[in-house]
Parts: C-alpha cells; structure tokens; sequence
C-alpha cells in the first residue's frame, strides 16, 4: 500500500469520512503552493488533488479553469510542478498527493518517464478525467510494470451503472463519484437518482467510495453521508483560497472545521 492507500485505511479503521481537497499547481506561486501544501497537512488534510494545469481542461469549470489559466500564465509546467513537490517531499511533508491532469500532458511529457518521475518525487495517485476506461490500457501497463507507481484514480458519474463493474475489478485507492453531471463547480445540485447510483457503487466496491463536484460544505453531503467514504472540493477551495489572498489561515480553518463537521 502507498501513502493514499494507508491513509484511507487509517480513516476506515478510525471510523471516520476522509476529506480531499483540489489546488491549481503553481498557485499563488510554486512556493506560496508548497506552503499550502503544508498548511494543509498540518490541519489533517487526508489527500491533496493537485491540479496539473492546462489550456483545454474539459472536465472542469469557470473557477478551474481560471485558475489553470492564470497559473500557465505564470509559467507553471510539468517540471517545474515535479520540482515543487520533490522538494516538498524533501522537507518531511508526507501527505498522498494525486495529480488531476490531462492526458496530452503525460503524452508530451512521455508515459514511461512521466510514471519513473512520480515515483522518484513521491506522487501517489493520479486521475485522468479524459481518458476513458476503454482506452486507459496504454497508460496503466506501464504503471502496472513499475512497483511504486501512482494509483490510477477510476471515475464515476450517474450514467455509468452498466460499466461500473468493469471498471471497479482492478481499481485501486478509491473510486471518484461524479455527483451530477456536467463539470466542476456547480452548486450541490446532485444528480436526482444519486442515492441508487452510490448505491450501486458502494455494493461492489471494495475501495472507499468518494464524492466530489459541487460541495462546498459538509452540510452538502448530509444526504449520502451513509453511502460514501470522503468527500472531495475542489472550486470552492480555490475561490477561498484566491478570495483571501492566498491566507493560510483560511485554509487550515476551512479544513479543520469541514473535517470535524464531516465527522460530527
């Protein structure tokens, strides 16, 4: 087991919902984001989302979007993300950090050497959210050649019950539940069938079930709290983070009381 994985058990075995959060690498700037990186492992963040940027991100909306716009406009690439948190790693922060990217990022960089590079800097998931299952193949031989590779994060969404078991056999870490349809940053407005879809989900899976898209507060996920494991934000953290300016006690408060809210 990676980090992630040990982390999530630790959540299992303690009786409590794991929380994630979502950041656009390269934020305010690679070492204002190497800080909030450690903020938020200090206030007991179980997994950090880091938000690899690009210019067509497809899956996500007008606050990712901006974010990924502004971060490229500061120069943040692949590299230098994998330097951030190589020397994030170097100064003890262990927190399981998952990239969120796109594929064409990965091609240009090189499948093979992307996976040997997350391995040397300390990546332990990642999620593809434009690279549907059918055509994943490419990418996962080679993680699953390399021991210590990241863990292929598998998305789900309402409209996924007949292919839920395919992609469920060999899923590792945990399993992304779209909550609605459409991209990242909508209002809690969860799919109406979204009991029976976690439902279904969590019937056949054997890793923890994870919500995201739209939540804001634990109070969002008051109606399926029972049918999942954690929940993820994503937009709204970053629309706090940016509203503040970046103020680090914003961010550990948000998570310190999300997580005790989650828990209560």
């Amino acid at each position: 087991m990676n980090r992630m994985e040990q982390r999530l058990q630790a959540c299992k075995q303690e009786g409590k919902k794991a929380f994630i959060t979502y950041m656009t690498a390269g934020l305010p700037d690679m070492e204002g984001c190497k800080k909030l990186i450690q903020t938020q492992e200090a206030a007991g963040i179980d997994a950090i989302e880091l938000g690899i940027p690009f210019s067509d991100p497809v899956a996500d909306g007008p606050v990712i979007q901006a974010a990924s716009y502004k971060s490229i406009c500061q120069g943040t690439n692949l590299k230098g993300v994998f330097e951030m948190v190589s020397q994030v790693r170097k100064e003890g922060c262990e927190v399981p950090l998952i990239f969120m990217m796109y594929f064409n990022t990965i091609l240009y960089y090189g499948i093979e050497k992307f996976v040997e590079k997350c391995i040397e800097v300390g990546v332990d998931g990642v999620i593809v959210p434009d690279l549907p299952f059918e055509e994943q193949k490419q990418f996962t031989d080679v993680l699953n050649a390399h021991e210590h590779a990241p863990i292929m994060i598998q998305l789900l969404t309402p409209m996924s019950k007949q292919r839920i078991p395919m992609i469920l056999e060999n899923a590792r870490g945990f399993v992304y539940c779209v909550s609605s349809m459409g991209v990242t940053g909508q209002a809690a407005d969860f799919h109406k069938d979204i009991r029976a879809y976690l439902k279904e989900v969590k019937s056949q899976s054997n890793i923890p079930v994870m919500i995201g898209f739209g939540i804001r507060t634990a109070k969002d996920v008051d109606g399926v709290r029972d049918l999942v494991d954690g929940c993820i934000v994503g937009s709204h953290f970053i629309n706090m983070m940016e509203e503040s300016g970046y103020d680090m006690n914003v961010a550990k408060t948000y998570i310190e009381t999300f997580k005790q809210e989650l828990n209560a």
